[in-house]
């Protein structure tokens, strides 16, 4: 049964091929569909990786029952084995007799018309209504996480939008102190998630734990260098310039504790009794007081501080939603524009889109269906006894109309290969159309608006014929002219010379 196994797996791997390549060359248009497909090209490649490392595991044979099996068929009855695998089957069907053979042909092909629009398609429950199939972002939560952080700056959605991934302090980021927390440590991550997620279900042929890879190598090379912008080493910042913040005038104070500048000694006195100056004075020293308790345990145990190991965490989640950003800059502009349009929307549009958007295949193929239906039957109790010609409704035109127009009337044209022209109207367009102007072309005529209502091969012939004499006989062959020339030296034509010569201008 272990080779029975193996041929399966043979099979299975051939089959998802084919419906890999089954689907790629299909291009849909719509972009539900689109993101269907390449889900389930995704899933097949899973699918083709898994059963591929079964097939291994069996060629490698590492527990020896494919070598028993192919020896007990060798050596012994070849019919025997087979008699025997044969019971098993029967034995097996016997006891579960409703159990559904799977078919493999039908499970991997593309399933089209109304079998298709009946099932729900894979990206139908993976999208948001916001996200419409990928094509913008759905960031609401990650606004409302960051509107409830502490000293966040009340941003507009809109706003939001334009600088989610600048955490640089005063351009809507937070200041490095008030990012050391959870409820921070949280957004970010959830932020991180939401990109990455998006990332996942619009890009599913894309290797994005390849992509996450590469931005966490990045990030731990610039953090090895102590070069990500905002979150240098403060003590080695400290040591390398050898002084700490100095205040720009000589009558200007610093306050360490709220790293902020003040222009003389009475305003820094009266900012020592506030409330924020006694909040972030304490916040000081109990970080102080943590990290020199962090640096000696750690420095006994050979480790990097507790506090830097919680900052490198939040760096690394704003890392990564940079890249996620920069990554997907089109949908992010793209999300911007269709948040300016809906703003200018009524309620009742926004629903109207909604419903456009979530109306289903099922529902246009059976419209489609309905009207192809009905246009049959037209078709059908269409009465055209006289073989009159249809109109753009595609009922016959009057009869009348036929008469006025002399539809019945025949012009035949030899030179357009005996086509016959219903109708004068018909006719006199011809001659500008591709048809005769190729026609005359083959008749190695160039010039084709001398040939009007000439339609036969041997006309034209006679005409074109006649146009070229006449071209050769008026043409003067310039080296045949006698020049003369005056006793200045001056070279002219000889009928020139002589009228000149006449006038006594020589």
């Amino acid at each position: 049964m272990l080779l029975e196994e193996q041929r399966f797996l043979h099979e299975d791997l051939e089959r998802l091929e084919q419906g890999i390549a089954d689907r790629i060359s299909d291009e849909p248009k719509h972009i539900r569909d689109r993101l269907a497909r390449d889900h389930h090209i995704a899933q097949f490649l899973d699918r083709i990786s898994s059963q591929s490392s079964k097939l291994l595991s069996i060629y490698r044979d590492g527990d020896g029952s494919r070598s028993r099996e192919i020896q007990q068929i060798g050596s012994g009855d070849p019919m025997e084995e087979f008699y025997k695998q044969l019971t098993e089957v029967k034995a097996f069907h016997s006891k579960y007799p409703n159990e559904p053979v799977e078919n493999l042909e039908r499970a991997y092909r593309p399933k089209k018309g109304p079998d298709a629009d009946s099932q729900p398609s894979i990206v139908d429950t993976m999208f948001t209504g916001e996200e419409a199939y990928g094509r913008f972002f759905d960031l609401h939560t990650c606004h409302e996480l960051y509107l409830n952080l502490p000293n966040a700056k009340r941003l507009s959605y809109l706003q939001y939008l334009d600088s989610f991934d600048n955490f640089v302090a005063g351009a809507g980021g937070l200041k490095r102190s008030e990012k050391l927390t959870d409820q921070y440590f949280k957004y970010v991550g959830q932020l991180a998630l939401d990109l990455e997620t998006f990332l996942r279900k619009t890009r599913p042929l894309e290797n994005v734990d390849k992509v996450i890879a590469d931005f966490d190598k990045e990030f731990d090379a610039a953090w090895e260098k102590d070069d990500i912008a905002d979150w240098k080493n403060a003590e080695s910042s400290v040591k390398a310039s050898g002084t700490e913040q100095q205040p720009s005038t000589t009558e200007a104070v610093w306050c360490s504790d709220c790293e902020k500048e003040f222009k003389n000694q009475n305003v820094y006195k009266g900012h020592l009794s506030g409330k924020k100056h006694v909040r972030a004075a304490a916040e000081r020293a109990q970080r102080a007081s943590g990290e020199a308790g962090d640096a000696t345990g750690d420095a006994n145990n050979g480790g990097a501080p507790t506090y830097r190991l919680k900052e490198r965490a939040i760096a690394e989640r704003e890392f990564r939603v940079k890249r996620l950003a920069s990554a997907m800059s089109t949908e992010r502009s793209d999300t911007r524009v269709n948040v300016e349009r809906k703003q200018g929307m009524t309620e009742r549009e926004r629903q109207q889109e909604l419903e456009n958007l979530f109306s289903t295949t099922t529902t246009m193929m059976q419209t489609k269906e309905a009207e192809e239906g009905e246009e049959g039957d037209d078709e059908d109790r269409i009465y055209n006894p006289l073989k009159l010609p249809l109109a753009w409704d595609g009922k016959p035109i009057p009869f009348w109309l036929y008469k006025l127009h002399g539809l019945g009337v025949e012009f035949p044209c030899e030179i357009c290969g005996n086509f016959v022209y219903m109708g004068r109207r018909a006719f006199d367009k011809h001659f500008n159309e591709a048809r005769h102007i190729y026609g005359l072309k083959c008749l190695g005529v160039t010039n084709t608006s001398l040939f009007r209502d000439i339609t036969a091969i041997d006309q034209a012939l006679r005409l074109w014929e006649k146009i070229q004499k006449d071209k050769r006989k008026d043409k003067v062959d310039d080296g045949s002219v006698v020049q003369m020339e005056d006793a200045e030296g001056n070279v002219m034509p000889e009928k020139v010379y002589y009228d000149l010569q006449k006038q006594g201008l020589l």
